[in-house]
């Protein structure tokens, strides 16, 4: 007597069915996160290309500071990697990634400054230098509202920090807020050297560019008043980095008035 149901191999059919069927939602998880990471990091590229495209239209209006985002960040970058190589002073990578992204933001305040002043060609008076010097606390506060939806709270504080604090010094004469010592973040801190160094380097319209060496004697003698002392070891041994880069660097800077003119 043969016995109705269904046929061995439909039963095994149907199980392997159920393992497929079991295993398609996992797929579909998967691809769905690798969709809304990708989706995720092209915001955050684009993000940072617009924040990059602001500071450039801010560096735009200054006649005396072509190139410098693009020059400080890379200082910033190399003076990170000096303070990794080291061991005294620990700071993640995380940090330090935020901290490059963010340099190009520390002059986003200049947009604030009016242009009789931004472009003087010359140095400033009394009252000029009063105006120029809003930039800090301005750039914090567009750093702010840029990045207040941000779901990355540390580069959004890094970022305010840096914009706020690069002039603040070791002594407590900087600005705006008259920080001294520990009270003035670490990123500001290591901007500071690197905008510093750039401005020294750097041709300005109130003066020419200084050599490597009398730059690194000004930044050594502003150690323990207006840059942070802990940091002379990792800025020395980052040095002979920071000359090349600034080698060409500087002379791509006069290739391109040259062309200009």
């Amino acid at each position: 007597m043969v016995t109705a149901g269904r046929p061995f191999h439909n039963r095994t059919a149907t199980a392997g069915q159920r393992t497929t069927d079991r295993r398609r939602p996992q797929n579909a998880n998967d691809e769905l996160k690798a969709e809304v990471e990708n989706k995720t990091k092209k915001i955050v590229e684009l993000n940072e290309r617009f924040i990059i495209g602001m500071a450039a239209m801010v560096e735009s209006r200054d006649n005396s500071t072509g190139g410098h985002i693009r020059r400080t960040s890379e200082g910033v970058r190399i003076l990170t990697d000096s303070i990794r190589a080291g061991e005294d002073l620990q700071i993640s990578d995380e940090f330090c990634n935020d901290l490059i992204k963010a340099a190009p933001m520390h002059d986003l305040g200049k947009i604030a400054v009016d242009d009789d002043v931004l472009r003087k060609p010359g140095r400033f008076t009394p009252e000029e230098y009063d105006k120029m010097k809003i930039h800090a606390a301005e750039g914090a506060r567009v750093v702010h509202e840029i990045l207040k939806d941000t779901d990355d709270e540390a580069f959004r504080r890094i970022a305010e920090n840096v914009a706020h604090y690069h002039h603040e010094r070791m002594d407590g004469s900087g600005y705006p807020e008259g920080l001294k010592r520990e009270e003035i973040p670490l990123e500001a801190r290591i901007m500071a050297i690197a905008d510093v160094y750039d401005a020294l380097v750097s041709k300005r319209v109130y003066k020419d560019s200084y050599s490597f060496e009398r730059a690194d004697q000004i930044i050594l003698e502003g150690m323990g008043t207006q840059f942070d002392p802990a940091l002379k070891v990792y800025y020395e041994a980052a040095r002979p980095k920071l000359e090349e880069y600034y080698s060409t660097a500087l002379k791509d800077v006069i290739s391109d008035s040259i062309i200009s003119q």
